[in-house]
């Protein structure tokens, strides 16, 4: 690791600049396009919550305090330290407390969509919620740190019940519960024909709201359970006021079916064309896939976009989000790891969770027992296994694994020596003797970074043959990510791969066209 840290850091020399601006100026579409995006997904209720006792669950009446904007605020050096340039937000909204899941009550069971959360306030302070949020904001892009805020695709029980009109309804006139989220309500946006004017005006009331905070981009839960046409006439109205507002898609070319019967399903490209910037992909199937040429295709169809949309478009490393299960619990600490430099070596937009660098598990030990104190009508601490919480008053995110982080902050530091590369260069797939090794090179005139990993996560597997054109021994290579340096011959990278290990080097003076 000591040789890594002096080779990364000569490197990055040159490479390192200063994103922090005295007045700050939205750039994130553009870095976005350009995948030089680190994201970090937040939970502002757990983010930087106060768990004096430890025992995991924020007791408020007890004097312990769960996140809040203000509080977050303390968080945001650690992150730009670890090199993150944007933060996720999930859902600020109002939440719902009836028919509810959890003791806090789900983010995503929107409450309304032109206030902000109440639970996220500091109530200490003699400032608005409002005032508190543009204060965590400017903090945030004090730092040179973008911010995303989360819309919600459906709304809670309590919502229905004061604006009927926005929802869908059954025959009996009761909202349908959308897949199996028993506590949200179908919003009905209409159809390609007619959209629903009612929800647009809730949506761009929303739109609204962020902006004034000064927030630089959205992230839209569900994406797809919404017409083309009712997305397309949002961002226009968000881009009258800001060009460089970003609009980021939950959607998957992997998904196909709607989220209920009574729903629309607009697939990805539609939703891109409407003018999404990006997307999430398919990259959460890593963990399924078996084959190199199934990462092969998906980066494929990433790189496609732009030719098949019209306009340049681009994707996060979705590998993990708060809907997936910890990677530490999918696969062990080496699927962390090759999800970090993934991030790092692909063309895509790095992306993690709170908690992901240190390691998290998210088990809470509480999780789907009877609770002392519920601000729900739910008496149980609801909890996904695995996952962050987003239910409850919970512990702040995060593990103990220092090596892990350590390697994060120097992937994430690496990702600049790709952009770079990348700026004038090429990406390509390399040939390798073993269906279960990718590779790929980022190359341009005078310098290459090769990529290796072994998607088999219990087989090591011996003399692996990567096809590089024009390499010979006498090529000058330099480590990043290496157990052991690998064998150099006409035409060939020959090397070892543990189960599940990456590795990353750069050939100096080295070209592939």
């Amino acid at each position: 690791m000591k040789k890594f840290l002096v080779v990364l850091s000569v490197l990055l020399l040159t490479s390192i600049q200063c994103n922090a601006k005295d007045v700050w100026v939205n750039n994130l579409r553009s870095e976005f396009l350009d995948n030089s995006s680190v994201i970090y997904e937040i939970n502002i209720r757990t983010f930087n919550a106060k768990d004096k006792d430890g025992n995991g669950i924020i007791d408020i009446e007890a004097g312990e305090e769960s996140g809040n904007f203000i509080n977050a605020i303390e968080r945001l050096d650690e992150l730009k330290a670890k090199g993150i340039t944007a933060i996720h937000v999930l859902p600020v909204t109002p939440v719902g407390k009836t028919k509810a899941l959890g003791t806090a009550g789900s983010l995503y069971a929107a409450a309304g969509f032109d206030s902000l959360n109440p639970q996220l306030k500091n109530n200490s302070l003699d400032m608005s919620i409002e005032e508190q949020a543009r204060k965590f904001i400017q903090a945030a892009h004090d730092r040179g740190i973008a911010v995303i805020f989360d819309v919600p695709a459906c709304g809670s029980y309590d919502l229905f019940l004061q604006s009927p009109e926005l929802f869908v309804k059954d025959a009996s006139g009761q909202p349908v519960i959308p897949a199996d989220w028993t506590d949200v309500r179908l919003l009905d946006a209409g159809n390609e024909n007619q959209i629903n004017q009612d929800l647009l005006r809730t949506y761009k009331k929303y739109v609204d709201l962020v902006m004034s905070l000064g927030v630089d981009g959205i992230r839209v839960d569900v994406a797809h359970c919404k017409p083309a046409k009712f997305w397309k006439e949002l961002i226009e109205y968000s881009r009258k006021i800001d060009r460089e507002f970003l609009w980021l898609a939950e959607s998957s070319d992997s998904w196909k079916e709607a989220v209920s019967p009574k729903s629309v399903f607009t697939p990805y490209d539609k939703l891109l064309a409407a003018g999404f910037d990006g997307y999430y992909g398919s990259f959460f199937n890593l963990k399924n896939w078996k084959t190199a040429k199934e990462l092969e295709n998906q980066v494929n169809l990433n790189l496609s976009l732009e030719k098949k949309i019209g306009s340049p478009k681009s994707v996060i490393g979705s590998f993990t989000t708060h809907d997936e299960l910890s990677p530490i619990l999918e696969k062990g600490k080496d699927y962390s790891r090759m999800i970090m430099w993934l991030n790092a070596t692909l063309p895509v937009n790095s992306y993690f969770v709170d908690g992901f660098e240190t390691g998290d598990e998210y088990i809470y030990f509480w999780a789907n027992k009877k609770a002392k104190k519920t601000y729900t009508d739910d008496e149980y601490y609801f909890a996904h296994r695995g996952k962050i919480d987003i239910f409850n008053f919970s512990r702040k995110p995060g593990g103990k694994d220092m090596d892990l982080q350590e390697e994060f902050i120097h992937s994430n530091q690496c990702k600049l020596i790709v952009k770079n590369i990348l700026k004038d260069g090429s990406f390509r797939f390399l040939k390798t003797s073993s269906p279960s090794v990718f590779s790929y090179a980022v190359s341009n005139v005078s310098q290459t970074v090769i990529v290796v990993g072994n998607l088999d996560f219990r087989t090591s597997l011996h003399d692996v043959k990567i096809s590089v054109p024009k390499i010979n021994k006498a090529t000058p290579i330099m480590p990043l990510v290496l157990k052991n340096i690998p064998t150099l011959s006409k035409g060939k990278i020959i090397t070892n791969l543990n189960g599940g290990e990456i590795q990353v080097f750069i050939l100096e003076n080295f070209s592939i066209k």
